[in-house]
């Protein structure tokens, strides 16, 4: 027992000392561009501090711009809980077929970049469409674009975020044990009167967590709401910001750091009035359950079934098809015929045009050198926080969230103004590749961290134990046990980082320059610029490259600890 202990003590020890070292670098990348974020914004008003603030928060455009985005991201999230929360219930208590293939089709707009979802989806619609041209139903010629409106932002927010909620619901319902429904049965419950009185209050924790993530989320989408909001009109604080610092340049950072302070305050407030009734509503369960609820739903599995594929065809094969169709023709707005087809804007797009060859690069090199360095980074910080628990590591599982959980243009702003001017030297990493590649580090080490967190805390540490008594020191114990245990978790989030960042545009957009575009603003360009045919032919090879890549994830998914890959069933 004592040499035990003595050996939890030393591993401690060793953590605790990792630790400080680890949380330097990490510190800088997640606190840093917030800290700087107010100092910029409450730092204008000379001797009255707030008098910039107030200033920036009365102007009529901010309040309009903040209206717009708590109704778009409202309904947005409204949709979202519809969609995601009917397949979570259905998915995860009922005894339909094929449930990974449905998880896997509902999980792919979230893996695409939403300036694609945008742009598939004015394919779908509006009298431009090659689909509904070439299928004899498009409307006349100067019809309005119907998503060119605060309806059409929100109906795709809330199909591109239906996924958070159906994550978070599902993971919720697998809590709930079939003993509770059965006993609930024995005592003359039936029906709906079960769903109402068992099923649907447990479930009301997960479904407003989600509901809360999808809304933040939601808040800070700048693809959808940039390419279906700024041709209408209809701005929202992520464009109001992109316009103002796109039209203005650095001389309006004091005004856009107190927006997106603003569009911070909104999400950080959304998340907390959900854990607050959370709280207010909470149940608890007693431990895991060792049988989750399942239903049988009789005669009506085959109507459900079909209206849940008839829904994955809706929102993703038929955006998805007009994309296609639009990258096939020679000119945008010309029917699509065997005759015509052509796949000469693929060809154009993605050998002749530097831009997007560059961008490609820039992109991949991004996305690769970020997973790397994050992998680097999460495996011993992971470690150090799961060995040795204390106030120290809570603060650090904190920090790294914070980041994430920030709307995307908010993280950027903060990333110019902390590397604008880098301190004690008069070098700037404003308008380099260096200056996205930190903004992805800070966004992205949270998705990393979490599967080797989960790897951990399923492995027993004896053998740590064993190796440290056979005189094993920290660094030999992390490079023989810990990393090769949690290699294959850590290779998994290091393809959902790679898959994250490698379509990214909400960062990006705001710190790209002339060489360091990434695929997210060039497609955001060319569709801006009225090349859709090439932008839809780009859009279309990512997508091809997101789905193989998820596949790829798919099939190892068995290998992986539980919890690593999240549609994983």
């Amino acid at each position: 027992m004592n040499g035990a202990a003595t050996l939890k003590r030393n591993a401690s020890r060793s953590s605790d000392r990792l630790l400080p070292l680890l949380l330097l670098p990490v510190a800088v990348i997640a606190l840093g561009p917030v800290l700087r974020l107010f100092a910029e914004a409450i730092g204008q008003g000379g001797l009255d501090p707030l008098a910039h603030v107030t200033e920036v928060l009365g102007r009529d455009s901010t309040r309009i711009a903040l209206g717009h985005s708590l109704f778009t991201a409202g309904l947005g999230t409204v949709i979202s809980i519809l969609i995601g929360g009917g397949f979570a219930f259905l998915v995860a208590l009922t005894d339909i077929r094929a449930k990974a293939l449905l998880v896997f089709c509902l999980m792919i707009p979230m893996m695409i970049p939403p300036q694609i979802t945008a742009l598939a989806w004015t394919q779908v619609t509006g009298p431009s469409s090659v689909l509904l041209k070439s299928i004899g139903l498009a409307p006349p010629l100067g019809s309005p674009q119907p998503l060119h409106s605060a309806w059409g932002i929100a109906l795709l927010l809330g199909i591109q975020h239906a996924s958070i909620v159906f994550l978070t619901l599902r993971a919720g319902l697998r809590m709930i044990p079939a003993d509770l429904v059965e006993a609930a049965r024995m005592s003359g419950a039936r029906g709906l009167k079960v769903w109402a009185q068992v099923v649907v209050p447990l479930s009301l924790p997960s479904l407003a967590a989600g509901a809360a993530m999808a809304f933040v989320t939601a808040l800070g989408n700048f693809g959808i709401t940039a390419m279906l909001g700024i041709p209408a009109r209809y701005s929202t604080l992520p464009t109001l910001i992109y316009q103002r610092l796109a039209g203005m340049g650095p001389s309006v950072l004091p005004e856009v750091a107190v927006l997106s302070i603003l569009i911070g305050a909104v999400a950080i407030t959304g998340v907390l009035v959900n854990r607050l009734l959370l709280r207010r509503r909470a149940y608890g369960l007693v431990g895991l359950a060792s049988r989750p609820l399942a239903l049988r739903l009789g005669p009506a599995r085959l109507p459900v079934e079909i209206a849940l594929w008839a829904l994955i065809v809706a929102i993703l094969f038929l955006p998805l098809a007009a994309l296609i169709a639009t990258s096939l023709v020679p000119a945008y707005g010309v029917p699509l015929t065997f005759a015509n087809a052509t796949l000469d804007a693929w060809h154009e797009a993605l050998f002749r045009q530097p831009v997007t060859a560059r961008a490609y690069a820039n992109s991949i090199r991004l996305a690769l050198g970020a997973a790397v360095v994050l992998m680097a980074i999460s495996v011993p910080l992971a470690w150090a926080m799961q060995r040795g628990p204390s106030r120290l590591s809570r603060v650090a599982d904190t920090l790294v969230d914070l980041p994430y959980a920030l709307p995307g243009i908010v993280l950027a702003i903060a990333c110019i103004l902390l590397f604008i001017d880098l301190p004690f030297t008069d070098a700037t990493l404003y308008g380099t590749v260096w200056i996205i590649f930190a903004a992805y580090l800070a966004r992205f080490l949270v998705v990393m961290l979490r599967p080797v967190q989960a790897s951990l805390s399923q492995m027993d540490p004896a053998m740590e134990e064993a190796a440290q008594a056979a005189g094993a020191g920290l660094a030999r114990r992390l490079r023989t046990i810990v990393l090769p245990l949690t290699a294959p978790a850590a290779a998994a989030g290091a393809i959902l980082v790679f898959l994250t960042a490698v379509n990214e545009l909400t960062v990006s957009a705001l710190l790209w320059s002339a060489g360091t575009e990434t695929l997210g603003v060039v497609i955001f360009n060319l569709d801006d610029s009225g090349e859709t045919v090439m932008a839809s032919a780009v859009a279309t090879s990512i997508v091809i490259a997101v789905i193989f890549l998820m596949a790829l994830v798919q099939l190892g998914a068995a290998r992986l600890p539980k919890g690593c890959v999240p549609w994983q069933n």
